[in-house]
């Protein structure tokens, strides 16, 4: 069996991640995978690069230019959205035409429209699409947050300057009912979350939606030894160690405001952990915010190496994620798979990872105070010992690259079948 994983970045971002590491494991289980992406970023012979990569970076900057005028010309919320306006027709790639299952994921940005898409579609190879986000089945966003205007049809945008009844949302959402509504792909959402917001959307009524989460290699993400983890990554030996990471950390979907607010509160009722607590922030514009909390940050940036992104989380005490919204984030797989405990928001699929005072801790969306809890019920009051077996052993259960290829393998070889009944 050829399988052609289509994402649009190699490395860059959480779909990459998964996608990448999903590649691994059915190559691991004897299938044929390769995957296509915008710019191949190493020597990895299972990964192919689009050719032309200027005009790559033209559709990425047409598209959007298009969504900064219709967002009143903000940079705020630039890439909230996506129009699926401009791509690269894959059909013609040899990759592409040896394949026997297409496998969608991140395909934003510039790297396939919906024309694209649904080119693919009538070439009549299986497709599965597997959804990092809400944006398959809305008209332009990433995630709603509490609009519920996808369950029937998409309007009146609030993420647009000028919303209407028939805005760029609308139109997009009518050119993705007119692709789906024929289509017979297979869906596959990261979280139960997600899977439950999919099967209420008007897009995908009907539709074949399974719940199959990320993989992560156990042999990169395990428990090392903390201390020889924080002197590798030339963190401090002395103080307990609270771990923010994202991609963008700025992005206020990341929720960075929050978990600084909670520290603040943290601080002022504790002032002795002014001396014994820092921070460690991995990711873009990490440095720029190392004067908000009332503690040392130690900006990492952004790691692209995942060995050594592994030593941070080893290096860390409690990884938090103040996230408003999220699918099924790497990061928690990523921390519990070192033995780290997670604290985070009762939102979207992190709950489904995080069992709260068992392996880690969850608070109420946008509550503050039970973040402040979370944190201080990790660093100060849990057995942590026993905190971080467990979390290390839900996620060698739960998202091993063993269960997850074997899930996907079934899926392949009934729509193969399928195919030829």
């Amino acid at each position: 069996m050829r399988v052609l994983i289509v994402n649009a970045s190699e490395k860059t971002g959480g779909a990459a991640i998964a996608a990448l590491r999903l590649k691994e494991a059915l190559i691991n289980h004897g299938v044929k995978a390769k995957m296509l992406v915008r710019k191949k970023e190493d020597d990895n012979l299972s990964v192919v690069g689009l050719k032309g990569q200027f005009r790559q970076r033209l559709n990425f900057l047409c598209e959007r230019l298009m969504i900064w005028k219709n967002n009143g010309y903000r940079r705020e919320g630039l890439f909230d959205i996506d129009t699926g306006w401009l791509g690269t027709d894959i059909t013609s790639l040899p990759e592409f035409q040896e394949a026997d299952i297409i496998h969608l994921h991140w395909v934003n940005q510039g790297f396939l429209s919906l024309q694209n898409i649904n080119k693919i579609l009538r070439k009549g190879k299986p497709i599965v699409w597997t959804m990092h986000d809400m944006w398959p089945f809305t008209g332009i966003c990433h995630y709603a947050h509490d609009c519920e205007n996808y369950l029937t049809a998409c309007r009146n945008c609030r993420l647009l300057a000028h919303p209407g009844e028939k805005d760029l949302s609308y139109r997009v959402f009518k050119r993705k009912e007119q692709l789906l509504s024929s289509s017979n792909m297979v869906f596959v959402a990261c979280s139960k979350w997600l899977a439950e917001e999919a099967n209420k959307s008007f897009l995908l009524r009907g539709k074949l939606i399974e719940d199959i989460p990320n993989p992560i290699n156990s042999r990169l993400y395990y428990p090392h030894d903390k201390e020889k983890s924080r002197q590798k990554c030339r963190l401090p030996l002395n103080k307990k160690l609270i771990l923010f990471s994202a991609y963008r950390t700025t992005l206020p979907i990341k929720g960075l405001n929050y978990l600084i607010e909670a520290c603040r509160l943290c601080a002022e009722a504790h002032s002795e952990t002014k001396d014994q607590y820092a921070i460690v922030a991995v990711g873009k514009d990490a440095d720029l915010i190392a004067d908000k909390f009332p503690y040392p940050v130690y900006s990492m940036g952004y790691i692209e190496d995942e060995r050594k992104m592994a030593e941070i989380y080893n290096a860390c005490d409690v990884f938090v994620i103040p996230s408003l919204q999220d699918n099924l984030p790497n990061t928690i797989v990523e921390a519990m798979s070192c033995g780290v405990p997670c604290v985070g928001f009762n939102v979207g699929g992190i709950p489904q990872m995080i069992d709260s005072g068992v392996d880690g801790f969850l608070a109420d969306a946008r509550d503050v105070v039970g973040l402040q809890e979370g944190i201080e019920w990790v660093l100060e009051k849990c057995n942590y010992e026993e905190v971080s077996k467990t979390a290390y052993a839900v996620a060698m259960k739960n998202y091993s690259e063993h269960q997850v290829a074997l899930r996907y393998i079934e899926i392949y070889n009934q729509l193969c079948k399928k195919r030829y009944e």
